[in-house]
């Protein structure tokens, strides 16, 4: 099938990237896209610290994502662009925070595709044990490195069935789930209430542990609207995908947790050694399932890797355009920024080998190395968005095809969210090393940033 191009850029993109997502690509990538591995990977943890309280944990954090979600789609839907939020916070706050955010978002996404990178070969491994987990890694990349290298229908096929497979297996689970809470599920006796009789089991100190898993289960929500420059109708697009984020949030990440705690007690060795979502399949009897699950947990893996190169090259890409990169990443051939596609995916094939030095231990050091990233980014959204919704209604008021709700309270209310969230990580050990590393990062950015802008300016 032929792509579809468009004459006229995106705004603050080049013509040279092809357009040739189309609307059902879009859609599944917003509706897939909230299903990412930190949901049936990280929630394990959560519940084991919270305890039943982990579905308030979800739900205030998912409050906070759909806040930030709003705001990021009014901007998008105005300003259809690759760089996304970047491209937003350099119109809204000056081009080194523009800098900033992109390039700490472009760590994340890159070091991100090692980490899923290295949890999919530990799945494969489990089922083959007598082959090298670093080999599985690699091939992965070079599939991925392949699929992003080709032109970028080829990306939103990619993402449309890995969407559907994840969309369909939550929503079996959902059902089979409340099927076995109501008690009409064959051969299974509901537990009724008996697993949610005490809310707080490890006090408040547990929710804040579940409240932090849950805020970086969210991440990856952006790549709609990054992708949504590289469609046939990115307003149309954005608008849509933004507008059903609440019931998405509400229904896979909160309502899976509520069912979870239902079935399973939280404090079962199961739930966080096998997954809460294959220890739930477990309880119900039902043969194979868990490893069925294993199977969605690698597709959700291989997914996060996919979108992740892609996100990260688009990028990439974006910065250059705004001469804030090396040229020579940003150039494109059929419509693919390929040399950005490399370079994105350079950290992943450096995975293979810290995989193969390392394998004991550099999965938690690649964690803690991108720590709060996703927070920085949200902050920049909520600010770019304070300054640039008055700049709209004032000049084009004709853009604002989505508008966030309440402005400017709750894009207040969600920054106070965000301070929150930051000193929380402050206060507990094991997020502490994140919040610093990532802080650092972020400052060392910053400077950067501006000093290249006054090098600009002075030019």
């Amino acid at each position: 099938m032929p792509l579809t191009t468009v004459e006229t850029p995106t705004e603050t993109d080049g013509a040279s990237l092809s357009h040739g997502l189309k609307q059902r690509h879009l859609s599944m990538i917003a509706l897939g896209g909230v299903i990412g591995a930190g949901l049936f990977v990280g929630s394990g943890a959560g519940i084991a610290a919270a305890g039943p309280s982990i579905v308030i944990a979800y739900a205030l954090s998912g409050l906070l994502v759909m806040l930030v979600m709003r705001m990021l789609g009014e901007m998008s839907a105005a300003y259809p662009s690759s760089g996304s939020f970047s491209s937003h916070a350099e119109r809204a706050i000056g081009p080194w925070a523009g800098f900033t955010a992109g390039w700490a978002f472009w760590v994340l996404l890159c070091t991100a595709v090692g980490l899923e990178g290295i949890g999919a070969a530990q799945i494969v491994h489990g089922w083959l044990p007598g082959t090298p987990e670093w080999a599985w890694v690699a091939l992965f990349m070079v599939v991925f490195c392949g699929t992003n290298l080709a032109a970028v229908k080829n990306f939103g096929e990619f993402e449309f069935w890995f969407a559907a497979l994840k969309v369909g297996a939550i929503t079996l689970f959902l059902v089979l789930g409340v099927l076995a809470l109501a008690g009409v599920l064959p051969g299974t006796e509901s537990p009724g209430g008996s697993h949610l009789t005490e809310l707080l089991p490890n006090g408040g100190e547990g929710l804040v542990i579940g409240l932090l898993a849950s805020v970086f289960a969210y991440g990856g929500l952006e790549t709609v609207t990054i992708a949504a420059a590289e469609s046939q109708d990115p307003v149309r697009g954005v608008a849509r995908a933004v507008r059903t984020a609440m019931w998405r949030i509400a229904v896979f990440y909160v309502g899976s947790m509520a069912v979870i705690v239902a079935l399973v007690p939280w404090d079962s060795p199961e739930v966080v050694e096998n997954g809460p979502y294959v220890a739930a399949l477990d309880r119900l009897g039902i043969p194979g399932a868990g490893q069925l699950m294993n199977v969605v947990v690698l597709v959700a893996l291989l997914s996060a890797m996919n979108a992740n190169i892609y996100g990260a090259s688009r990028i990439g890409y974006s910065l250059v355009e705004r001469g804030q990169g090396p040229k020579w990443l940003g150039r494109v051939s059929g419509g693919v920024p390929r040399v950005a596609v490399l370079a994105s995916s350079v950290f992943g094939f450096l995975c293979v080998l810290l995989s193969y030095w390392r394998p004991d231990d550099v999965f938690a050091w690649l964690l803690n190395m991108i720590g709060a990233v996703i927070l920085v980014v949200w902050i920049f959204i909520a600010v770019s968005q304070l300054r640039l919704r008055r700049r709209l209604e004032r000049e084009t008021p004709e853009r604002l095809a989505v508008r966030m709700w309440a402005f400017p309270w709750l894009t207040w209310v969600a920054l106070a969210g965000m301070a929150a969230v930051f000193v929380l990580m402050a206060r507990e050990p094991d997020t502490r090393v994140q919040l610093y590393s990532t802080g650092a990062m972020t400052l060392v950015l910053a400077a950067a940033g501006y000093a290249w802008q006054r090098a600009r300016e002075r030019r």
